[in-house]
């Protein structure tokens, strides 16, 4: 018989089939304990024995572990607080100190809406085209968009003729707090507009919508009927006021439109609301030199203002002050050194330009909401404004509303909250029966 060969036919294991076969009996049974050769072993044991009672969940609540928790907690949720916190002040500062100078505007120069969008779109321009400045791109020097310029076209079309429309309906006996209650009835002109579009909606969002609509027919007509715009009947309600709510009506229309067809461009292009924010104005101002002789007529009026000074009465905004406004000991210097000193420049000029830099405040707030939380939170915040801008025109400029506008007010807010709430809860609906079919 031949020998037999040294090979894995032999019944004998070569010297790597022998390592291997070694490796495999010191192998833990555990594949978790697995130590791969090389590494270094760290005993934890006197670590943990040392550790402090701050670190085991199951230690005695001490003074020094409450002060450690607390600060940690402080240090990782400080950055959103802060940011958050900037956000409202933008917003609640920035929109309802808008209103204010609005309002001061508006009561004494009643036609001068063309003057007031210039001015604002002409400092949002200025103040963002720094974002948008390049020295390499002559003869322009904007930078590249991401979004083409034929895009924006009627955006900007839609975003000026709202605009124009909104401030323009004040020379028709539109008050402030009547405006901003009109205004908030967007969601109406969002469903009829949605609705032709393709779009549908659930039972509630149609009856947060009605209820919209009857509170804006309350305040309208309470608040006509308390200007003796109506005596005896409809037929009697002053032609001039019916205009305005006209022209509110189809400024809303516009703005449904336009609402849509930003959402359209940031799905297909992604939401890229600085280019938004400074094109649309931007690229609105050629559209004002048809009205550049409207424009110059009201500029002149308003340097012919009287200087803005400080008026006797923001003293009875300070209780301390209202019970002796006539004892000039109680007043602080300053007060007694501006209420004597008018300012270098005419009235109506300064809250002109306190109005487009309060716009553009705002409007940089809303974007930045936008662009952090949800639509409900949006919509919730922005009601809660417009609430604050119209209470605030009520104890400022002493507008007395009636239970009327007051009521219609209220249904109003409360409706396009309810709006908000269910569109919030449709879409998650929506997205959770999607990821359901993809799984």
């Amino acid at each position: 018989m031949a020998p037999r060969s040294k090979n894995k036919y032999s019944g004998r294991m070569t010297s790597s089939q022998q390592s291997n076969a070694r490796r495999r009996q010191e192998a833990p049974k555990n594949p978790a304990d697995y130590v791969p050769p090389g590494t270094k072993r760290i005993d934890v044991g006197p670590l943990l024995e040392t550790a402090k009672p701050g670190m085991d969940p199951d230690a005695p609540l001490t003074l020094a572990r409450v002060i450690g928790v607390t600060m940690a907690t402080i240090q990782t949720a400080l950055p959103t607080i802060l940011a958050w916190a900037t956000t409202m002040g933008l917003i609640f500062g920035g929109c309802c100190s808008n209103v204010f100078a609005l309002e001061t505007i508006v009561k004494e120069q009643p036609g001068a809406g063309n003057l007031i969008t210039f001015v604002q779109f002409l400092v949002t321009a200025l103040l963002t085209w720094p974002e948008h400045f390049s020295t390499a791109r002559p003869p322009f020097f904007l930078k590249r968009r991401t979004i083409p310029l034929v895009r924006w076209l009627p955006n900007i079309a839609l975003f000026f003729t709202v605009n124009i429309l909104n401030n323009f309906a004040f020379s028709y006996n539109i008050s402030v707090p009547v405006h901003i209650i009109l205004r908030s009835g967007g969601s109406v002109t969002s469903m009829l507009v949605g609705f032709i579009w393709g779009r549908r909606y659930t039972p509630v969002q149609v009856l947060s919508v009605a209820l919209i609509t009857v509170g804006i027919v309350i305040a309208a007509m309470a608040d006509a009927q308390s200007k003796g715009k109506s005596t005896s009947g409809p037929s009697e309600i002053d032609p001039s006021f019916i205009t305005g709510l006209a022209i509110l009506l189809f400024a809303q229309i516009l703005s449904a439109i336009m609402g849509l067809y930003t959402q359209l461009t940031y799905t297909t292009y992604g939401s890229h609301w600085h280019e938004n924010l400074f094109y649309s104005h931007f690229l609105s101002l050629p559209l004002f030199i048809p009205l550049f002789p409207s424009l110059k007529s009201q500029f002149r009026s308003f340097l012919h203002s009287d200087p803005a000074q400080l008026s006797p009465a923001l003293l009875q905004l300070v209780p301390s002050f209202s019970a002796k406004a006539n004892d000039t000991d109680q007043l602080p210097p300053v007060l007694l050194t501006l209420s004597n000193t008018t300012l270098p420049i005419p009235k109506d000029i300064f809250f002109l330009a306190l109005n487009a830099l309060t716009q553009y405040v705002c409007i940089r707030g809303v974007n930045v909401l936008s662009a952090t939380t949800t639509a409900l939170g949006v919509t919730i915040v922005l009601n809660m404004r417009k609430l604050v801008s119209l209470l605030l025109s009520i104890w400022i400029f002493g507008n007395e509303l009636p239970l009327g506008v007051l009521l219609g007010a209220t249904v109003v807010f409360g409706s396009a909250g309810l709006w908000a709430w269910e569109g919030q809860r449709s879409a998650r609906k929506e997205r959770l029966r999607k990821q359901g079919k993809r799984q």
